[in-house]
């Protein structure tokens, strides 16, 4: 069998560095390059030494969430704590001592500054002007995320998802699905709440009427999902391809197949559509990154993979302007890249 031909490369416009420790997140403080890190730290690396900002001391990051200017990263400590470029740090929220299992397991942010986490089946909403509320959930709470209209949130839990405004006397809105679900998103339009399952499979509700729909077919989870500049696809991880879906008509994905990019010898782990541009960022579990053009499924290669265990992109990030790509793996290896042009 003939071998497949190289793909084009822009490895050397990409800037290599070594973060120190597992990447669990990154994204741009602006212009600058943050890295939220394993061992409690979010690095910050922009032009000169890189800076190490111990957000964590002593405890594990276990989750990360990113908004313009700011980093939140939630600890094993209980603690969710927010970092800027400057590198100064504000705890917006610490369990109880007395809190069992008092660990943070998802992050949600926004642009206009309000915060959302959970701990256990709590879920806490901090609004822009740091007023708190709070929600009991019908179990364990494993994906946030907010509505782009108005100040409320998806909490995806057993059994589905809830729509939840923390300033409404009334119950949330309940999204209803057997089985366990983890990450969470809403569309660009709030037309649609997209859920990723234990199992290897997506769930989608069309919000105005609780519509559902199921996309399945992955050979593992897809846990990363990304929505284009524009709104009308969702790409995600699970497979050796990207998965993506279209969603722009008035019921979504039902009756369509979905596009496939990036075809290697190992799964996607982290999808990152380009903020302004139809590109998508792909890493991938032996540590490689591709971007794929999803006009035409042209390709370039970032980072190659590598042989080895625990090698896997954990982290994508564009900057605002799309000129450049951060990614982090769970090795700790890094990089950035110029876009060129």
């Amino acid at each position: 069998m003939a071998e497949a031909p190289a793909r084009p490369s822009l490895s050397s416009l990409v800037t290599a560095f070594d973060a120190g420790a597992e990447v669990v997140g990154c994204a741009f403080l602006g212009d600058a390059p943050a890295l939220a890190l394993a061992d409690g730290c979010v690095l910050l690396a922009g032009p000169g030494a890189p800076r190490r900002v111990e957000t964590h001391p002593g405890s594990a990051v276990l989750v990360a969430a990113a908004a313009p200017g700011r980093l939140l990263t939630g600890g094993d400590d209980g603690r969710v704590v927010e970092t800027r470029a400057d590198g100064s740090s504000v705890e917006l929220y610490a369990a109880p001592k007395s809190a069992s299992g008092k660990w943070i397991d998802a992050l949600a942010a926004r642009a206009d500054g309000a915060s959302a986490w959970s701990s256990g089946k709590n879920v806490f909403a901090r609004d822009a002007k740091g007023e708190t509320k709070t929600l009991a959930a019908p179990s364990s709470v494993r994906g946030l995320a907010f509505m782009p209209k108005g100040y409320r949130l998806v909490v995806s839990h057993y059994n589905g998802a809830s729509l939840w405004f923390p300033n409404a006397a009334a119950p949330p809105e309940e999204l209803f699905w057997k089985g366990s679900h983890l990450e969470t998103t809403a569309s660009p339009d709030g037309r649609f709440v997209v859920t990723a399952m234990q199992e290897n499979a997506l769930h989608a509700w069309r919000v105005s009427d609780a519509k559902d729909l199921r996309l399945a077919g992955y050979p593992g989870k897809p846990r990363s999902m990304s929505w284009s500049h524009d709104g009308g696809w969702l790409a995600t991880s699970g497979a050796e391809a990207a998965i993506v879906w279209p969603f722009s008509a008035k019921d979504g994905p039902l009756n369509k197949a979905p596009r496939e990019y990036g075809l290697m010898s190992a799964k996607v782990t982290v999808v990152a559509f380009h903020p302004k541009s139809p590109i998508l960022a792909q890493g991938y579990e032996d540590g490689a990154v591709l971007l794929c053009r999803h006009v035409d499924g042209a390709e370039l290669l970032v980072r190659p993979g590598e042989a080895g265990e625990d090698k896997g992109v954990a982290a994508l990030a564009w900057d605002a302007a799309g000129r450049n790509l951060l990614f982090g793996t769970r090795s700790g290896a890094a990089g950035l890249l110029a876009m060129p042009g």
